[in-house]
């Protein structure tokens, strides 16, 4: 009986994990969207990413703390809520066609996905005891689902062509009503989730932590997660720095214009999806390091070819690199979490505080694109999966 309940709540959890790639991914649109609008330069454009992962550095630890009293499926609903909040908000923010209020709107929306992401991936490994990869690698899946079908619905109702409008203000308010329909999906979320009555997996949290009692008192004294959780930070950096910055590549390196970007954009996430599907079959076989160490060494051939030559192979090459990114963010998890027991819901908050790295990761590119060459700034992200194959070679053992 307990593993059937478990198994409709791993299915609801799909929903959840689709929106939460929605959502995330439209900012990727809003980008070249906004930098347009504002006459913005590169650094200034990225703020969008800045403010949306600065929420997952503020609000993550509190969240995490907060879990352990509400529990995971009250901490589903609040964070449906809450980003459905930040959505309703960029209706005002377009109404004056004022980035601040636009960054604050998106900061309030993160905050809600910071919650939906610190209750959600542990919920799934506590749901999967013995199968938290391949579980939590199948139910990203359709975070990615979300992720590639966010690009198309950003090109169709947000990114336009900007001569039809009459001014910037007009152009600004292109979102209002995607966002209003989103909020309404979420409220819509938000409500059946709380009907489901989610099991509350809080008892089998403390359950693992008896079977692996071995006198530790502090996350921090689990090397594995310390090292799991900065995996995360540059995983992160690198997924998101190269997806903001996809789109004005192909446009300043093979002349294709924003519009059409921003629907390659979607096999860049696409591949996210394909990857994690397979990859949750792939990982009953294979040892998920292993998959996480080939897959790392994939795209680290992958950056250094778009580097190197430029043109139609930098482009293939860079949207190639989502594929081989599926993965790596359940894998990191999993193995960052792995036997912490009572401590996974505080682990997630932080490892959620981790994913700042979206927000660090994409400025410093920035900073080598405005100074240097958007081609050559690649390296940064190179960087950040030389780190992800050192965890999943050596650093991802517990000890």
């Amino acid at each position: 009986m307990q593993a059937k309940s478990n198994n409709f709540a791993l299915i609801a959890l799909m929903a959840l994990f689709f929106v939460i790639g929605f959502i995330t991914v439209l900012k990727d649109i809003l980008v070249p969207h906004l930098k347009d609008i504002f006459e913005l330069n590169y650094f200034e454009a990225t703020l969008v990413q800045a403010c949306f992962f600065s929420a997952y550095f503020i609000t993550g630890g509190f969240f995490g703390k907060l879990l352990e009293k509400v529990g995971y499926p009250i901490g589903v609903v609040l964070g449906l809520v809450l980003t459905a909040v930040g959505c309703i908000l960029f209706y005002p923010a377009a109404s004056t066609a004022s980035y601040p209020i636009f960054l604050s709107a998106l900061f309030i929306s993160a905050s809600g996905i910071v919650l939906l992401q610190t209750a959600g991936n542990p919920f799934v490994t506590l749901l999967a005891p013995g199968k938290e990869s391949t579980a939590l690698t199948l139910v990203q899946a359709f975070n990615s689902l979300g992720t590639t079908l966010g690009p198309l619905f950003g090109a169709a109702f947000i990114l336009s062509d900007a001569t039809k409008y009459a001014n910037k203000m007009e152009e600004a308010q292109s979102v209002q009503m995607p966002y209003l329909a989103i909020a309404g999906a979420l409220i819509l979320l938000a409500v059946v989730m709380y009907l489901l009555k989610l099991p509350d997996v809080r008892a089998t949290a403390e359950k693992i932590s008896d079977e692996n009692h071995d006198g530790k008192t502090s996350i921090f004294q689990y090397p594995h997660f310390v090292l799991g959780a900065i995996a995360i930070f540059f995983y992160v950096g690198a997924e998101v720095t190269i997806g903001s910055f996809l789109i004005s590549t192909m446009n300043k390196y093979v002349g294709i214009e924003e519009k059409i970007g921003a629907e390659y954009v979607a096999f860049y996430w696409g591949g996210a999806m394909i990857g994690r599907f397979v990859g949750s079959f792939i990982m009953t076989k294979i040892a998920p390091n292993k998959c996480l160490t080939f897959n790392a060494i994939i795209n680290i051939c992958l950056v250094l070819l778009a580097i190197s030559f430029g043109g139609k192979i930098a482009m293939v090459s860079l949207l190639a690199i989502g594929l081989f990114n599926s993965i790596m963010f359940p894998s990191i998890f999993s193995l960052a979490t792995k036997n912490l027991g009572k401590f996974t819901s505080r682990a997630s908050g932080f490892i959620s505080m981790a994913i700042v790295g979206g927000a660090i990761i994409p400025q410093v590119q920035s900073l080598v694109a405005d100074n240097v060459s958007l081609l050559f700034s690649y390296i940064i992200p190179l960087i950040c999966y030389i780190y992800i194959f050192f965890f999943a070679f050596r650093g991802y053992k517990i000890k």
